[in-house]
């Protein structure tokens, strides 16, 4: 994952501001207000399976108010200095230079997401699917340049990623956010409904293979473990929390999905 960071933070920046707000000096380089659901788009990530890449790109030296999220989600923080007040901070052409070297390197890396909505992300692109990897995109709809979009094996816009996560920000003492679902507030249902309704959009199907739940909420978080919440396993995990999900016998494996 490569996330042109500033980019997408301007652009709802603008959305909840109005249009030109973050091209001012006086808004653009000052403390940032946290806008983006940073949790959204990890789980559309792990939804494609482990995270081998996390980087960021951007001058964080006004987005310390991530910090929390950013910290929780293991993203690589890499700092960009504008060159002027008006200048482009050049994060677009160093993530470009970055993804282009790492699928060379790295042949066991077999999707690029790329976080961002500029037209100069399209070269990278060509690059990325003749490399036979997947490419997926994420922007907003308003920023969003429809070439880059069409030129993706997948394109998801921003505002869809966060109605489909059910997802509430709340500021953790006024730095970063911690995002919580709206539906409950158990870590164990809320862990298991957010891993089912991954797997049920990669797959298309609502129904997903119970043996593929674990190994997706290990993706969200390494440290999730059923004993910690007085089931012995994923088994009698999905037995008690029958209220959340709906288990039948399968052709191989028990299905799952979500009530």
């Amino acid at each position: 994952m490569y996330w042109d960071f500033e980019n997408l933070h301007a652009s709802l920046a603008e959305d909840r501001f109005g249009e030109g707000y973050y091209s001012k000096p006086d808004s653009r380089f000052k403390v940032q207000e946290p806008l983006v659901d940073i949790q959204a788009i990890v789980e559309l990530g792990a939804s494609f399976g482990p995270i081998a890449i996390n980087r960021a790109y951007c001058n964080w030296q006004y987005f310390g108010r991530y910090r929390d999220v950013l910290l929780q989600t293991s993203i690589e923080l890499i700092q960009l200095f504008p060159p002027g007040a008006s200048a482009k901070n050049g994060a677009d052409i160093k993530l470009c230079l970055d993804a282009t070297e790492d699928i060379s390197r790295f042949r066991h890396i077999g999707s690029i997401i790329i976080v961002g909505g500029d037209s100069d992300f399209m070269p990278v692109a060509q690059k990325i699917k003749a490399a036979g990897r997947t490419l997926v995109g994420v922007g907003t709809r308003k920023s969003t340049n429809r070439h880059w979009a069409k030129s993706c094996h997948e394109f998801r816009y921003y505002e869809n990623l966060v109605e489909e996560s059910a997802t509430v920000a709340v500021p953790q003492n006024g730095e970063g956010l911690i995002v919580l679902p709206e539906s409950s507030s158990d870590p164990a249902s809320d862990m298991l409904r957010r891993a089912v309704r991954l797997l049920a959009e990669t797959k298309g199907e609502a129904w997903v293979n119970k043996a593929t739940i674990l190994p997706m909420i290990k993706r969200l978080d390494p440290t999730f473990d059923t004993k910690d919440y007085g089931h012995a396993n994923m088994s009698e995990m999905l037995k008690a929390l029958d209220a959340v999900v709906e288990v039948r016998k399968g052709e191989s494996d028990h299905v799952v999905r979500l009530r």
